[in-house]
């Protein structure tokens, strides 16, 4: 393997804003012709794998999900397109998945089980037009020419970029493989130095070679993305996928944590990228700084659920069964489990720093329903109803928090200022302070682990059918 020296001192990168504000971590962008497609990583919520598309990478719209069956927590996907039909492979379950389709939008395939391990398939097509997945560690693996199945055994071509020893990381963890082919090379684009932990960990690498099996030539740029210092606005930067537009401009999409905010998750952020004279990808030095972002004003989370089909921007937790739900002038949640832990809530991602969501309940007896903010099983902090009685939840459910006011339709509200929320309750538009906030500033992965993000819950526990109408989601 040929070795170029590493760098000994990180080069201070620029602070872009979010292209994706909120929670949508290993993003992954396909060009079809003048449209962008992009998914990311769905984990524990379901549907899984969004598809967003876009025309000028600035304006997102969500457009369909490609997974309904629940295989596992889903990662690190890649959106790739072979002979006219487009692909997802992604890791579930120790395995690794695949769903097709005619068209980025749909219908996508039920998922193809490809019974082989490691994780962060990465396609790649050789100059003879065979089939291949990369591999986390390295591993290259063959696939049949419909690239629904694996036909050999996992074997290691690649050892990743040698950072330097004295690098605050969580770790090699040597992912997200990704290949371009240009100008004769294989361009192999990879992950370094774990997704969370110190702000320093995570970078994205590039190498390239002549076969897809080496050997690989480091780039003297790498690491191509990285956070220097924990003064950075952004944290743990990496897993990049590298693309171009129709004017020939490149760009590098990639993750990171927001300092002060990794409760919203890893959020996909994107930079121009340019070619050297010598062939290597950089980040473009005089990139102007246009936003690229602008989904920040216009993620549609508010919904008076007057439509017949569920919004996009709605996931349950580890379950997608629509048996349990209607929507039309309202949304009708049937209950499940005991409280918001174990009853599979409906959540939605938030994208600010600070925000209010409120939304109307009417809950008949029998039912434990409200509204709340949701890390995992064991971490939700929220207000609610049951019966007669209000109820609060931090990580389990009191319900003894005082009579709910007259009339059978109550509004619940919740206040994230910062990290600081708050809980509140009224009819029309007067609220009442429920003397229980709450600091969540420390609900998040490097606490908790899963790779999740805190989100806005809908629940319904117990044995009935809660109604909400008009939920209404607002940066503050």
């Amino acid at each position: 393997m040929k070795s170029v020296m590493a760098r000994t001192t990180p080069m201070r990168q620029r602070a872009p804003d979010a292209m994706l504000p909120g929670d949508y971590p290993d993003p992954s962008v396909l060009r079809v012709g003048e449209t962008f497609y992009l998914t990311t990583s769905s984990f524990e919520y379901y549907p899984g794998l969004l598809i967003w598309k876009s025309t000028d990478l600035i304006r997102w719209q969500r457009v369909g999900h490609a997974l309904r069956r629940y295989v596992g927590s889903v990662y690190a996907p890649d959106l790739v397109e072979h002979n006219g039909i487009y692909y997802i492979y992604f890791p579930a379950g120790g395995t690794n998945w695949v769903v097709t389709a005619p068209h980025p939008e749909g219908p996508w395939s039920e998922p193809i089980d490809l019974a082989v391990g490691h994780i962060d398939p990465g396609h790649a097509v050789d100059e003879q037009g065979r089939r291949f997945l990369h591999l986390s560690k390295g591993y290259l693996v063959p696939l049949t020419a419909d690239g629904l199945t694996v036909t050999g055994k996992p074997e290691k071509v690649y050892d990743g970029w040698g950072y330097p020893a004295d690098w605050l990381v969580e770790g090699f963890c040597l992912e997200a493989p990704k290949i371009t082919r240009r100008n004769g090379f294989y361009y192999l684009t990879v992950a370094e130095g774990g997704t969370a932990g110190p702000a320093t960990s995570h970078m994205v690498v590039s190498s390239r070679a002549l076969n897809l099996r080496g050997p690989w030539e480091h780039s003297p740029y790498n690491p191509i993305v990285h956070t220097a210092s924990a003064d950075e606005r952004w944290w743990s930067k990496g897993h990049g996928t590298i693309f171009d537009d129709p004017a020939g401009r490149w760009y590098i999409v990639y993750h990171g944590y927001e300092k002060g905010y990794h409760t919203l998750g890893r959020q996909a952020l994107l930079e121009r990228i340019e070619w050297t004279p010598d062939g290597w990808f950089r980040l473009r030095k005089s990139a102007s700084r246009k936003p690229i972002g602008g989904c920040r004003d216009s993620i549609g989370l508010s919904d008076d659920f007057a439509s017949d089909r569920l919004g996009l921007q709605w996931q349950f937790w580890k379950d997608g069964d629509p048996q349990r739900y209607t929507v039309g002038g309202g949304l009708r949640l049937t209950g499940r489990g005991t409280e918001v832990g174990n009853s599979s809530p409906l959540l939605c991602i938030p994208a600010h720093h600070a925000y209010e969501v409120t939304c109307e309940i009417d809950v008949p007896d029998g039912v434990l329903a409200g509204l709340a903010l949701f890390y995992d099983e064991a971490h939700s902090f929220g207000i609610g109803v049951a019966g007669r009685r209000l109820a609060y939840c931090r990580e389990h459910w009191h319900v003894d928090e005082g009579e709910r006011p007259a009339g059978s339709r109550l509004t619940l509200k919740i206040r994230n200022d910062r990290h600081q929320v708050s809980l509140l309750y009224g009819t029309g538009d007067t609220f009442t302070l429920l003397p229980r906030a709450y600091d969540l500033s420390s609900w998040h992965h490097n606490a908790f682990g899963g790779f999740l993000s805190l989100r806005i819950a809908l629940f319904a526990a117990g044995q009935g059918t809660a109604e909400f109408r008009n939920f209404r989601y607002t940066e503050i």
